[in-house]
């Protein structure tokens, strides 16, 4: 159908209950895809799933916390049981972790943000490679940020958790060149959502875009037509071009 591009296509959101992952697994549903939800709170799973079913369309609620590592590795056996492989993954989930000088920074707050931004998605890859591979057109989208620079002070923990998952997805783009699954990056910039709000307390998040204005470039991500592979597409240029 003309009105669902993504019609019967499997998809995994991490990070669903809200902000970009809602807003984005709405609307892989709303494009005809089956989405499975995850993330650690199921009630609001739960709401989630009550938009997607209140348009007609039909979701999988998944309650997972992304540092039980035993947990993330069942992922491709699991979703293999009920449908054989996977079409799209969202690896959206992540923490922005401790906002403090390295010196003072802790050891649990330093590796929960490792953890779950870098390692987590690294076993997302391992447990999910083969389905996305039995797809006629895997495709795997990954949000990092412009912090993975490493030019802000006091960013260390999430800066280097996000110049890491640069690294990690592009070297395993590399290794899919030859495949038919396609692995890219989406710096979102400045959105407004509870992360950003976190960060930056001050600043108007009706002076921001907001986590459903960049559906449509995830949607062009996963789209079997999109052959880009191993980048990573800032928002703002994606949406603004270059005149």
């Amino acid at each position: 159908m003309a009105d669902a591009p993504l019609s019967g296509r499997i998809a995994l959101v991490t990070g669903a209950s809200r902000g970009i992952g809602r807003a984005v697994a709405v609307g892989l549903a709303r494009a005809g895809a089956h989405v499975i939800l995850a993330a650690r709170s199921l009630g609001a799973l739960e709401a989630v799933d009550d938009e997607i079913r209140s348009a007609g369309d039909a979701a999988t609620l998944l309650q997972i916390d992304l540092r039980k590592g035993d947990r993330v590795d069942q992922l491709g056996p699991t979703i293999y049981q009920r449908w054989q492989h996977l079409d799209i993954l969202v690896a959206n989930a992540g923490i922005l972790g401790p906002l403090s000088p390295l010196g003072h920074t802790t050891d649990e707050g330093f590796l929960a943000t490792i953890d779950i931004n870098l390692i987590a998605n690294w076993r997302l890859i391992r447990t999910l490679d083969p389905l996305l591979k039995r797809s006629d057109a895997g495709r795997a989208i990954f949000v990092t940020s412009g912090a993975a620079s490493g030019k802000y002070a006091y960013w260390g923990a999430y800066s280097a958790s996000k110049a890491g998952l640069d690294a990690l997805v592009q070297s395993w783009a590399a290794e899919l060149t030859n495949t038919s699954v396609r692995a890219n990056l989406i710096n979102p910039g400045a959105t407004a959502t509870q992360m950003r709000a976190k960060a930056f307390p001050g600043e108007d998040p009706a002076t921001l875009p907001s986590p459903e204005d960049l559906v449509p470039l995830f949607l062009e991500l996963a789209s079997p037509k999109c052959q880009r592979n191993g980048e990573i597409i800032n928002f703002r240029e994606w949406r603004e071009p270059a005149a």
